[in-house]
């Protein structure tokens, strides 16, 4: 994939890149918005804990496809309280580590459930 960050417009703000291409043999991954919840069912009471297994969800899916955070192209992020952009972005950081998909992140009023506190779909590409 190539990505896109020309010097024709403000650098990204944060670990991802304004533009993916993703190459015309790829295969192509949607993934459905992944939340804090656990395999058995649990969800953590806090932002960074949530978002930790939200990553560790979309890490298990691109495993069970071949992929990995590398071939992830765009990720929207969802969060239902604007003081935790800091705290979320740096569990984001952690689970991306050089990764640099196109990103947006949103701050919304509320999740499917009064307790969720991010959610994040996603697209990947591998070739």
């Amino acid at each position: 994939m190539k990505t896109y960050n020309p010097n024709t417009v403000a650098a990204p703000a944060g670990p991802y890149s304004h533009g993916v291409e993703i190459p015309a043999t790829a295969r192509v991954l949607h993934l459905s918005g992944q939340i804090g919840i656990a395999q058995d069912g649990s969800l953590p009471a806090d932002v960074e804990s949530q978002a930790d297994q939200c990553w560790k969800n979309i890490k298990a899916l691109l495993a069970a496809a071949g992929m990995g955070v590398e071939d992830l192209v765009k990720c929207t992020h969802f969060l239902t309280r604007p003081e935790h952009v800091a705290a979320y972005g740096k569990v984001r950081a952690r689970h991306l580590g050089e990764a640099r998909p196109a990103s947006t992140l949103l701050v919304i009023s509320a999740l499917a459930r009064p307790d969720m506190l991010v959610e994040v779909e996603a697209i990947a590409a591998k070739a």
